[in-house]
């Protein structure tokens, strides 16, 4: 890495993900050896006590409250949009125009239309663009793609994930922006299932069709004057209508031929972040469980009969995608890791033009199968994903 190749980061937003993405621009210098190392110019958020703080405990060099100057700055290379959902498109479109590369948090955008519009003006531009899907990069996942592409578990016949959580349960959890449809496009389905659906697609392929139906339990909250985090309780007389989903399930047929099955729940009693993963193929399975990380357990038909049954790969070997570049063999690396590597392989994509995914065509791919469900909700029949 040359002393004086350098990529400079500006970022809009500082709350969750905010925390999660500065500490992986920290991380990826000192794990990894990029071809130029990560620079983190300046943070943005518009309440400026909050950022100046979050600017120091982050460790970056200075912030803006304004992303319209942010996204103009000579001295930044690429944009990083962690802010609600509504506010993607027009961070993203501002900063392609500015000739900035953009890395953007999921949903892409609030619908279909505005996720096609970001990407064709980042195609026009030339600009480099990504979308943090970061489940992809962890190790054991990484092991199930590989699994899957050596043919290992033979001819695809079912999909199934579930992605829970129980944040919502108590009906006096405060109207948080999450459960505002103008703010973040919809509730558990495109907070969750987007990351189940990418998943998915990266695993095993594209989606044929799907038919799904969604439940909002609690359908007014307390208004408060904090509501605007995730969690949280209080007192309050004014209610406020919540006009996204609780939950949605769907059913699926993958253009290979496989069935699918999907849960997302924020009312799941007792899961916390349960997000899983199991195909079943002619010769095997494997599954995945985000709250056991680091294994992926394993299946294989051609087993020795005396033998057979499911076994446990620890994915921290040096053979194992990224895992070598952490601790020693059985150290198990976190929920934050995934998002070291993404940033990782964004900022070598930057620096070199290596191969990257997935990219703003992956969350449009994905905004595509989100719409299609909700459509089938609303005429109670199937949907081919490429009506939408």
């Amino acid at each position: 890495m040359g002393v004086n190749n350098k990529i400079n980061v500006g970022m809009v937003g500082y709350k969750f993900m905010g925390k999660a993405h500065s500490n992986a621009y920290k991380q990826v210098n000192m794990f990894f050896d990029p071809d130029a190392e990560v620079v983190m110019k300046a943070i943005c958020g518009r309440d400026e006590q909050g950022v100046k703080a979050a600017a120091e405990k982050f460790g970056w060099e200075g912030y803006e409250t304004d992303w319209r100057k942010l996204v103009k700055r000579d001295d930044i290379d690429f944009i990083d949009i962690n802010a609600p959902s509504d506010a993607h498109k027009e961070i993203a479109l501002a900063a392609i125009a500015e000739g900035k590369h953009v890395f953007c948090e999921k949903p892409l955008a609030l619908n279909l239309s505005d996720a096609r519009e970001m990407l064709a003006a980042a195609e026009k531009a030339g600009v480099k663009h990504g979308i943090c899907f970061n489940y992809r990069f962890l190790p054991a996942v990484q092991l199930a793609k590989k699994i899957v592409d050596s043919g290992k578990l033979g001819e695809i016949h079912h999909y199934r994930a579930t992605y829970l959580q129980d944040w919502l349960v108590d009906p006096e959890t405060p109207l948080a922006w999450r459960l505002k449809k103008e703010i973040a496009g919809s509730g558990a389905h495109g907070d969750i299932n987007a990351h189940s659906i990418d998943l998915a697609r990266f695993l095993i392929g594209e989606f044929d069709r799907v038919i799904g139906h969604n439940r909002t339990f609690v359908k007014e909250r307390p208004v408060l004057e904090s509501s605007s985090g995730l969690t949280g309780t209080g007192s309050a007389t004014e209610k406020g209508e919540v006009t996204v989903d609780d939950a949605t399930a769907f059913l699926a047929d993958f253009k290979n031929g496989a069935m699918g099955m999907f849960v997302a729940s924020r009312f799941a009693t007792g899961r916390k972040n349960h997000n899983t993963f199991e195909i079943h193929g002619s010769k095997g399975t494997i599954r995945w469980d985000l709250e056991n990380l680091n294994e992926l357990q394993v299946y294989f038909r051609e087993d020795e009969p005396e033998l057979a049954g499911f076994r446990r790969v620890l994915a921290t070997e040096p053979e194992h995608k990224y895992a070598g570049n952490w601790w020693p063999t059985g150290h198990i690396i976190g929920y934050e890791h995934g998002f070291v590597h993404i940033a990782y392989e964004f900022v070598q994509h930057l620096a070199s033009g290596s191969p990257f995914a997935p990219t703003f065509e992956d969350g449009v791919r994905c905004q595509e199968v989100l719409e299609a469900v909700d459509l089938s909700i609303e005429r109670g029949t199937w949907v081919s994903v490429e009506e939408v």
